[in-house]
């Protein structure tokens, strides 16, 4: 890869972190919870509301970068060190988002359906990019990858497992914060599980040719 191409490519997924951010972002302001992934970090911006959620996010992802490198050990390579800037740079990305949408009243709740919808198309689409710059994965994914590795058992069963293992811990936190009832993660949460993927596929399929032509010079990004 030329250093043309990888500047492209980095540049590329910078965009996709201020997308995905966004998206999160726009779901949060939904109030009816946000993606698994990011569920644990909005319970706890609920409860500790001095750090935003850009900041507990950001706290989440250093958690799950310290996770990969107990789990692989000699195997971490250096590179993905790059996810601790990337990382802070989601939340700083996410908290600006969130004052971008500040102003929207949710007092209706189709409005907060809306905002939910609206939120993973944008959340998906900022994934689908990240997907073809092909550069690194986000903490995240790069967590479900150590232990996919490790453990020899099929990336994407372990990321069901992750997700779900998000969600109870967030269902969990929440119980013991607020005595018994569920806050910060709701029907918003399970519609972002069960559709995030689909928005990502599809704007997979339509982006990734020419924008491979753009930024590559004969490097195919493995399919979505």
């Amino acid at each position: 890869m030329s250093a043309n191409e990888m500047i492209k490519r980095y540049s590329l997924f910078i965009v996709s972190l201020f997308f995905s951010a966004l998206g999160v972002a726009i779901t949060k302001r939904g109030e009816l919870g946000v993606s698994p992934i990011s569920s644990v970090a909005n319970v706890m911006s609920c409860k500790f509301i001095s750090l935003s959620l850009g900041t507990w996010l950001i706290i989440w992802n250093c958690a799950l970068i310290f996770g990969q490198i107990v789990i692989l050990r000699k195997e971490f390579k250096l590179i993905q060190l790059l996810q601790i800037p990337l990382s802070f740079l989601f939340g700083y990305f996410t908290d600006f988002g969130m004052w971008c949408v500040s102003h929207i009243s949710v007092d209706n709740y189709l409005v907060r359906i809306i905002l939910v919808i609206s939120g993973i198309i944008i959340l998906g689409f900022g994934i689908a990019l990240s997907v073809i710059a092909n550069v690194i994965m986000n903490s995240g994914e790069a967590f479900v990858k150590a232990i996919s590795d490790k453990s020899g058992k099929n990336f994407g069963n372990i990321k069901i497992g992750f997700d779900i293992s998000c969600v109870i811990i967030s269902i969990s936190l929440s119980l013991i914060f607020y005595k018994g009832r569920v806050v910060g993660t709701r029907e918003g949460t399970i519609i972002a599980a069960l559709f995030t993927g689909i928005v990502v596929k599809f704007f997979g399929k339509y982006l990734k040719n020419p924008l491979n032509k753009l930024l590559s010079s004969g490097t195919a990004t493995e399919a979505i």
